[in-house]
């Protein structure tokens, strides 16, 4: 019995002994920073240490424990773990902007929508060849699908918050692509004489090196989301015929004036508001009147203005309004019957409709389709025929509603050639009323220019004259001086 018992002992000695070289002890060092520790690989099969690796986990209270962790989480989840564990060191963590649709504010993308709802399907055929991309390729075709693969990811996990969470949502992507580079005008530097090589010799002061330097200041400048520009032209044409011309005529001399200013604001978001101010004055010299000496053929003041709020990349709500009228008194030729004066006839507009905007370095296109307008046309001078405008006899103002369109278009065919158009029309369905005006403008230099102007015009509400057409043409060729600003 003795015997058995002895036995026992030195059985259950020599087992403590071989599992005390097998495991080394666990020694933990009381510092205050704690430590992390890491097993060697040798403790897992060969197996396994393809996929995992062994660590040391050190929580609050001084506990170790083994923690077997996969290099797939380490390398994607476990680098955040220094965040919140001080036993795990810092690690670097690679900017992957693949995923950035995950770190902004939550957005509405129209991509994460359509790679789920759209029908990519296709018939195979009878005989479907073979892909031999895999086998011929020398490299890895992984790296050229990870962008791919990362918005697969992104869009999966953006469509469940949009099922799920559509509370979150703050912003779409029509709003995102809406926003624009916003520029300022930066005024050159003024060139500065350099520093004499002498000057590079001179002793510095002892109270330059003690004087404190001065803090930069800093300069904020607001953006001016207001631009003015304009032109103006002076331009003259002469004609000479001789007393006993054979086929007769009359000498005379044209010179016209212009003038063209806008004012503009634009936040480059979504407000645009614009105003301009015209004026055209023309006069002409007709030896066959013999009542003055001179007569005005061109007269025009014209201010318009217009509000617009995009409603889409092209496309505004406007609200615009017109108003028109001359200068000076005109009379028929011969005589001192007044024809038109300044307010009479004048004519307002006011209109809500849509504006379609095209821009670029060549084409600048305004089109505004007006499907409310108001016209008013007043005829202040008792001296005038008022019939003459569409009114009725002694009435002093006409009212009309109806729709309205208003093109201008500006086209720079080539430096030296331009192209400014205007076209407008105006129906209150029972009668219409049409502008067409056109202007050539050749750029000899920055001062000379040669222009052709053609003004085609319909009122069929206007009275007409005995034996003419309601359609009206006026065309000028004038060559003098230009400038724009």
């Amino acid at each position: 019995m003795k015997n058995s018992f002895l036995l026992l002992v030195i059985f259950l000695l020599s087992c403590i002994g071989v599992v005390g070289q097998d495991t080394p002890p666990l020694e933990l060092q009381t510092t205050t920073e704690p430590q992390p520790k890491q097993v060697s690989r040798q403790d897992l099969s060969p197996h396994l240490q393809k996929y995992f690796f062994v660590r040391l986990n050190q929580d609050d209270n001084g506990r170790v424990t083994l923690d077997t962790v996969s290099y797939l989480y380490n390398q994607y989840i476990g680098q955040l773990e220094y965040l919140n564990h001080d036993s795990v060191p810092a690690r670097y963590i690679k900017s992957d902007p693949d995923y950035y649709k995950l770190f902004i504010p939550i957005t509405y993308y129209r991509a994460a929508i359509e790679e789920f709802s759209t029908l990519d399907w296709e018939f195979d055929g009878i005989i479907k060849p073979k892909d031999y991309t895999s086998e011929l390729l020398p490299f890895d075709s992984l790296q050229f699908t990870k962008f791919k693969r990362a918005n697969e990811t992104v869009n999966k996990s953006l469509l469940a918050l949009y099922v799920n969470h559509p509370e979150y949502i703050e912003k779409c992507e029509d709003q995102i692509m809406g926003y624009e580079v916003q520029y300022d005008v930066v005024a050159a530097k003024k060139e500065t004489l350099k520093t004499p090589i002498t000057k590079l010799f001179e002793p510095e002061s002892y109270d330059d090196k003690t004087k404190p330097k001065e803090s930069p200041k800093l300069v904020i400048k607001k953006p001016n989301w207001w631009s003015t520009d304009g032109n103006g032209s002076l331009q003259f044409s002469q004609n000479y015929i001789s007393e006993n011309w054979h086929k007769g005529g009359e000498s005379n001399k044209n010179l016209i004036g212009q003038i063209q200013l806008f004012l503009r604001y634009n936040d480059r978001k979504r407000v645009e508001y614009e105003n301009i101010f015209e004026a055209k004055v023309g006069f002409n010299t007709i030896s066959s009147d013999t009542v003055r000496k001179y007569r005005i053929n061109t007269d025009l003041l014209r201010i318009t203005t217009k509000l617009g709020i995009r409603a889409t990349k092209r496309w505004y709500y406007t609200v615009s309004s017109e108003f028109n009228t001359q200068f000076f008194n005109n009379y028929k030729k011969n005589s001192k019957d007044k024809v038109s004066a300044f307010m009479a006839p004048a004519n307002v507009s006011l209109n809500v409709g849509m504006d379609f905007k095209l821009n670029n370095k060549k084409v600048n296109l305004s089109a505004m389709f007006l499907p409310a307008s108001y016209n008013l046309r007043y005829v202040g001078n008792k001296d005038i025929d008022e019939t003459q405008f569409g009114l009725k006899k002694d009435r002093k103002t006409l009212h009309d509603i109806g729709s309205r369109v208003d093109i201008r278009f500006n086209w720079n065919i080539i430096s030296s050639i331009r192209l400014n158009s205007r076209l407008f029309y105006f129906t209150n369905y029972e009668k219409v009323e049409a502008e067409w005006e056109n202007t050539i403008d050749f750029v000899l230099n920055r001062y000379i220019s040669a222009k052709i102007f053609a003004h085609a015009r319909f009122d069929d509400g206007a009275r007409r004259v005995k034996d003419r057409s309601y359609f009206q043409l006026k065309e000028m060729l004038s060559f003098g001086l230009n400038y724009r600003w």
